[in-house]
């Protein structure tokens, strides 16, 4: 019986030596970042120096180009890139869109969706039939549909209080819409733009066509000229309102690019991988500071704290820079194949994708109950006074979602940053290296730092 309770007592002391040294470690990553960080003053330079980087472009390679760089000089045990072939879609000249209402002309902002094809020379003018959704389409059948411009104007719901997933129920008529608008007969659609804000800057994103399917025009209409040109339908009859828009966009052949990566190596598992990234592209309206230079910038520099420390990792500890996020998704692809080629072991994998706003927390795809239970048991309390503890189910993201396939037992991980403001600027010309706030930035680096800190200590055998 004693040797039970002694060996009861010295358990329940090592457990709590060992919280304490997370704890004192966690301090310390905050510390080294708060006084020392340097993501801010790399997003500035990836934002001003090399500013847009639509997968395919020059500035794309330059972003490349800079980010192994940057990985060198932080001295990483192993920098390289891998080839992937991407997209090369271009934008061309300005878009111009204006609402006809009898012999007034009323000019808007739109701006071509992603992947769109272009309009003929001379632009499209045709009567506009507004819908609320896919549904509908079907509804209002060729009919009513053929020869006509249809306007998807479906708002965000504001009662999500997690924005994303407003944007989730809206995202169909941007990335579906013109592909079933075009099954009616449409000669072109336009979109309300994804976010909840009330401006008038459109917000632009990848549509997708069907292989065997028709082409039409399609972009992106500003939320002050969609409630505009939605208020003239209701008070006139919709065949007198038309709409004319004219944009040059085109895709060219793909591209040969890059995903950047840098490495810690593991000091005991080598060949067992914790991931970190976000996307090196971004769409070009703007400087893709938070889609996705803060993204990239935080992964980079969760690996440069734990080096500054002198943290020896178990495992090895992965950056990577995403390319093709946007319009393709193929650098996580690639990534994720080349994983299973190399019949690597992937122990997590974490993704910076939702901005650079203040941590709450991050999300566990896939984790049962009692997963999510240990986790929030033994974390939680770590993360408290930082306020990065909300730690829940589902998460991951678009580039290490590949990844769940093709490396069995691999632990994807959304970083959770506040999600109020990010659909103000998200794909849209607002989205500037001024709107990033330096504080928040960095404490998400650091959040993201000591969650990689804890999963090389621990993994996720909680019951060891």
């Amino acid at each position: 019986m004693k040797i039970k309770i002694t060996l009861l007592l010295s358990f329940i002391f090592l457990a709590t030596l060992a919280k304490a040294q997370d704890s004192l470690m966690l301090r310390k990553i905050y510390d080294e970042e708060l006084v020392n960080g340097q993501c801010y003053g790399n997003l500035h330079y990836l934002c001003k120096n090399i500013g847009q980087r639509i997968s395919g472009s020059a500035n794309a390679q330059k972003a490349v180009e800079w980010g192994k760089k940057l990985m060198e000089s932080y001295g990483f045990d192993h920098v390289f890139l891998q080839e992937v072939m991407v997209p090369h879609w271009v934008r061309g000249a300005k878009e111009e869109g204006i609402i006809i209402d009898g012999k007034n002309r009323i000019p808007v902002a739109i701006a071509a969706l992603g992947m769109s094809v272009g309009t003929p020379k001379e632009g499209i003018t045709a009567s506009v039939i507004e819908v609320h959704s896919l549904k509908e389409l079907d509804t209002l059948g060729e009919s009513v549909i053929k020869g006509k411009i249809v306007f998807f104007n479906r708002p965000f719901d504001e009662r999500f209080i997690e924005t994303l997933r407003a944007y989730g129920t809206a995202g169909d008529q941007r990335n579906a819409g013109p592909a079933a608008a075009a099954k009616y007969g449409a000669v072109a659609v336009i979109v309300r733009s994804l976010t909840g804000s009330l401006d008038d800057y459109p917000h632009t994103g990848a549509t997708s066509y069907k292989p065997d399917g028709i082409k039409i025009p399609a972009a992106a209409i500003s939320t002050i000229a969609a409630d505009q040109l939605s208020n003239l339908l209701r008070q006139r009859k919709q065949p007198l309102i038309k709409f004319y828009f004219k944009q040059s966009c085109q895709t060219l052949p793909d591209v040969l690019s890059y995903n950047v990566v840098g490495e810690l190596k593991g000091s005991e598992n080598p060949n067992k991988f914790i991931t970190v990234g976000g996307h090196l592209d971004s769409w070009d309206l703007a400087e893709g500071a938070h889609d996705d230079g803060t993204g990239v910038m935080q992964s980079v520099e969760a690996l440069r704290i734990l080096k500054a420390m002198g943290y020896r990792p178990k495992n090895t500890v992965r950056a990577v820079f995403f390319m093709n996020e946007e319009n393709g998704d193929k650098g996580g692809i690639k990534y994720a194949e080349l994983a299973a080629q190399n019949k690597e072991t992937h122990i997590a994998a974490i993704e910076s994708d939702l901005g650079g706003f203040t941590p709450r927390g991050f999300g566990f795809d896939g984790a049962s109950p009692e997963m999510i239970k240990n986790i929030n048991l033994t974390w939680k309390k770590l993360f408290e006074p930082y306020g990065s503890d909300k730690l829940v189910r589902g998460g991951g993201g678009s580039d290490i979602g590949p990844l769940k396939d093709k490396t069995p037992g691999v632990v994807l991980i959304g970083y959770l940053p506040d999600s109020q403001r990010y659909f103000d600027v998200h794909h849209s010309p607002n989205d500037v290296f001024e709107n990033v706030n330096k504080r928040e930035l960095e404490l998400g680096a650091a959040s993201i730092a000591s969650l990689i800190y804890l999963i090389d200590q621990h993994g996720f055998n909680f019951n060891n």
